[in-house]
């Protein structure tokens, strides 16, 4: 009755592999912002987001802790709680970096790149992963590297959506 169990397994493994990801849609997107909401607590979300960019090899540079620090300050500057929990990991990629500035020496100001997880304090069950969208800069060189920026970000934040 199981025999054929061995075999069916790696094959519908395979197949499910093989299959395109639904790619996550944005909860809002300007020029300046991509913003994704996911189900799931934020944990699962920043490790999905480390996990994607040091498996291509980057190494995360700073991790702001922006959630602690606010609630921290909030009683001396004053205001509501306005995050559970709130972080901005920044890296750079040698290679896409390598290409923006080559481009122009001056895109050194767009590195490192910065992709924030949090949740709102009203609803630890979803979390949101947001980047800030390249500029679109005049010359054609310098806006076909932001293109690659932006979509290296995407690509890590798909990433990370898609394996949880």
């Amino acid at each position: 009755m199981y025999r054929g169990l061995g075999r069916l397994l790696p094959a519908l493994a395979l197949l499910i592999a093989s299959l395109p990801l639904q790619a996550a849609e944005p909860v809002l997107e300007n020029a300046h912002m991509t913003v994704y909401r996911a189900a799931g607590g934020f944990e699962v979300y920043r490790e999905g987001v480390e996990m994607a960019i040091t498996n291509r090899g980057m190494v995360i540079n700073n991790v702001s802790h922006i959630g602690n620090m606010l609630e921290r300050t909030a009683a001396d500057v004053g205001g509501e709680r306005l995050y559970g929990k709130g972080e901005a990991l920044e890296f750079c990629s040698s290679l896409v970096s390598r290409r923006m500035m080559e481009a122009d020496r001056h895109n050194i100001v767009f590195c490192p790149y910065i992709i924030a997880i949090y949740t709102l304090p009203d609803d630890a069950e979803h979390s949101y992963i947001a980047f800030r969208r390249p500029p679109r800069l005049a010359d054609e060189a310098s806006r076909n590297s932001m293109r690659e920026v932006e979509a290296l970000l995407e690509e890590i934040v798909q990433e990370a959506l898609a394996a949880f």
